[in-house]
């Protein structure tokens, strides 16, 4: 039985602040957490909170009895109380209602001599990083995490309705998928081992199993970057696909990412206004994308540097940095789809275009806004011959890699797959100025604690 019908013959039904308005007019409980308290002679305007949203409270002192008025007057912020009060929607109240206070227990008063450290004036990152088992509890952080859990459960629920399976690769694994230098090595029982970087290898042997597949667990990059778009620890979601070309994977991206927003904008609009974040520009985000090449691409850029746009000139045949990603994707309203870049500045894995083997048949799917990369996908390599060459190019270990050239050894057929990470897709939907708010304990280059 949910928390939601448990009533005795004489308590108010408890509810949650994000389904009050179910109660209009009535009597109901709630669980949670003082927020903020304002005084207005003798008015008290409590703010609750109870991990759902948050909500006003108003309590006149001649309308409840002097100790419930004493006892709310004298709470502290984050004091953790059970509420009763009786629901009434108010046009002007954030959410549409207000609760009229009946009735106050507490359960844990936080005391003045030690007062929770997130007050409601303006701290510093470092601090609230510091501090952040406790910034996971104030407003726009909660709604941050609660819009991130939709972003999760959509991808999940489009993968899973279009015949794609679940599937978990480890998480440690016996060598590189994403170039060795930005691998976290651990001992294991006397060997070395690393975190995954992806767990794309794997479940392209669970692809030519199971025909759809896709994952979703926890990557590890060790990269020594501090820019706004990087974490050392993040979530991927990654489908893979037999018998799937460029062409299809694109397609599978563009509307997966077109499910995703809507996703956001139809369940969670209220926690997008909390952030303030404009929701105008994600409701244009419609498939199908914008398509360019590598080379239109960087067309684009030294087109933008010859009119004084950009201060270098792009060099044909780098990958894109985050200033190049910025630029391209600023010129589109949607995400735009970069393909086949040349082979030599992409993964070992990545099938050769066959009208020009320079080129790999893979996609970068920038974000608008200036959020940069948020898919990478490509049809992987089909052949065993041309897979072992590149493994051998890219100075790999054979050995670690046998098992994935068996893939190709026995009913090679092609295949696709792309990455999506979710705290890139969670900054952008959000829009966030750095992707360390998209989860609860962020990981970066200088911290692990908490």
């Amino acid at each position: 039985m949910s928390e939601e019908t448990v009533v005795t013959a004489t308590e108010a039904p408890v509810t949650t602040i994000a389904r009050i308005g179910e109660h209009e007019g009535k009597s109901v409980m709630l669980k949670g957490w003082l927020y903020n308290l304002r005084e207005s002679g003798k008015l008290l305007f409590p703010i609750f909170r109870d991990g759902s949203g948050t909500i006003q409270g108003i309590v006149p002192k001649a309308a409840v009895p002097a100790e419930v008025f004493d006892k709310i007057k004298g709470l502290t912020q984050e004091s953790s109380v059970i509420v009763t009060g009786k629901v009434r929607a108010d046009k002007r109240a954030p959410g549409g209602y207000e609760l009229d206070v009946e009735n106050v227990e507490v359960v844990q008063r936080v005391p003045e001599d030690d007062p929770f450290p997130i007050s409601l004036k303006e701290h510093g990152t470092d601090f609230l990083m510091e501090h952040r088992h406790l910034w996971i509890r104030t407003p726009r952080q909660s709604a941050i995490l609660r819009i991130r859990a939709e972003i999760i459960k959509a991808a999940r629920d489009f993968l899973d309705d279009n015949g794609f399976v679940l599937t978990d690769p480890p998480i440690l694994t016996p060598a590189a998928c994403e170039g060795t230098s930005t691998l976290f090595p651990v001992e294991y029982f006397g060997d070395e081992a690393y975190l995954t970087q992806s767990g794309q290898l794997y479940i392209e042997s669970t692809a030519l199993a199971l025909g759809k597949v896709y994952s979703f667990g926890p990557t590890f990059r060790a990269e020594k970057s501090k820019t706004r778009r990087h974490l050392t620890e993040f979530w991927m979601v990654e489908p893979e696909w037999a018998y799937a070309g460029l062409d299809d994977l694109m397609g599978l991206a563009e509307q997966f990412i077109s499910f995703i927003v809507d996703r956001a904008l139809t369940r969670r609009a209220a926690d997008l206004k909390v952030i303030g974040r404009d929701t105008t520009k994600l409701e244009a985000i419609k498939a199908p994308f914008p398509r360019v090449s590598y080379d239109e691409a960087v067309q684009m850029l030294n087109d933008a540097h010859a009119k004084g746009l950009l201060e270098q000139p792009f060099e044909y045949g780098n990958d894109f940095g985050s200033p190049d990603e910025t630029y391209i994707s600023s010129q589109f309203d949607s995400p735009v789809m970069v393909h086949r870049y040349p082979a030599a500045v992409k993964a070992f894995y990545m099938e050769p275009d066959p009208q020009n083997s320079k080129y790999a048949l893979c996609v970068d799917v920038l974000a608008p806004e200036g959020y940069g990369e948020i898919i990478g996908g490509s049809q992987r390599i089909a052949s065993y011959d041309l897979l072992k060459k590149r493994i051998e190019e890219h100075n790999l270990p054979l050995d670690a890699f046998k098992w994935y050239l068996d893939l190709r050894q026995y009913g090679s057929v092609p295949h696709s797959g792309f990455g999506m990470g979710i705290e890139r897709a969670v900054a952008w939907i959000c829009g966030l100025e750095h992707v360390r708010e998209t989860i609860p304990f962020a990981r970066t280059l200088n911290r692990i604690y908490p």
